[in-house]
C-alpha cells in the first residue's frame, strides 16, 4: 500500500472517530438550569450541608452557594459533568474583581485552580468575592435557597 493512500485512511479514520464521538453527546457541555438545579447538584455530593442562597454565573456554567458552617461551595460544569467543591478563605490563593461583575478566583486545589466569573450584575459578584475571601457579613444574598 502506498503512503499517500495510508495517510488519506488514517486521517478519514481519526475524523470519523471525533465525528461519533461528537454527534454521540461526547461534546455537550454541562449547564446548570437554575438555582434549584445547582442546589440539587450540591446535595448529592454533600447531603448534610445546608445552604443559603445561590448566585448563578451569567453563562451558567457555575453557581457559588453560601453554606451555613460560613464556608461556599462550587457547583462547576465540567466537560458534560459537574464539579463540586467547598471552599474556605484558607483554600483561596487570590480572589479580584477584574471589574465590577468578573470575579477572578485562583485555589490552591491543585486538581482544580479556579477561573474567571461573570454575573449578571455587580451585587451578586460582590456578594461572592465577599463570600470566598471570608468576610460573609458582607452577604448581599438575593437569591434565597
Amino acid at each position: 500500500m502506498s503512503l499517500p493512500i495510508l495517510v488519506a485512511m488514517v486521517v478519514v479514520g481519526i475524523a470519523a472517530v471525533v465525528a461519533a464521538v461528537h454527534l454521540s453527546g461526547g461534546s455537550a457541555r454541562a449547564r446548570l438550569s437554575g438555582a434549584d438545579q445547582a442546589l440539587q447538584r450540591f446535595a448529592t455530593d454533600f447531603p448534610d450541608v445546608t445552604a443559603n442562597a445561590v448566585f448563578l454565573t451569567e453563562d451558567g456554567d457555575t453557581a457559588f452557594l453560601q453554606l451555613d458552617n460560613g464556608a461556599v461551595g462550587i457547583v462547576h460544569g465540567l466537560g458534560d459533568k459537574f464539579l463540586t467543591r467547598i471552599v474556605s478563605s484558607a483554600d483561596v490563593a487570590d480572589v479580584t474583581a477584574r471589574d465590577d461583575r468578573i470575579v477572578s478566583l485562583r485555589l490552591r486545589d491543585f486538581t482544580w485552580k479556579g477561573g474567571d466569573f461573570r454575573f449578571a450584575d455587580g451585587e451578586a459578584a460582590g456578594a461572592v468575592m465577599a463570600a470566598v475571601s471570608g468576610k460573609s457579613d458582607a452577604y448581599g444574598a438575593r437569591e434565597k435557597a
